[in-house]
């Protein structure tokens, strides 16, 4: 079994503001998702252009629109067929257009 990869300090340091920056942004998108500043459809046309929020689990931001709980959200995933571990980048087609109809 391999071990943890040998990184400089210098490599480590960049990793760490590296994943700092992706948390910030993943936060301020579903803060603007929670205050409606920004809809589920320009969100996913943001993920196409933007690896950070490619990266963002579809789960998370549903839970962060307005009105819409954990169980609603899980409930919503489950019939539209979208698997709790999926990230944006990673929704099909019908996906897509399924969510853009039941949340704008």
């Amino acid at each position: 079994m391999a071990g943890l990869p040998q990184l400089t300090d210098e490599q480590r340091r960049a990793a760490l503001v590296k994943a700092a920056e992706a948390r910030r942004v993943r936060a301020e998108i579903k803060n603007l998702l929670k205050m409606g500043s920004i809809t589920l459809s320009e969100l996913l046309e943001r993920s196409d252009a933007e690896v950070i929020v490619s990266k963002m689990k579809v789960l998370s931001a549903l839970e962060s629109l307005p009105k819409l709980g954990k169980v609603k959200a899980r409930r919503t995933m489950d019939e539209v067929g979208i698997s709790d571990s999926r990230r944006l980048r990673g929704l099909g087609s019908q996906q897509r257009s399924e969510l853009v109809a039941r949340f704008g």
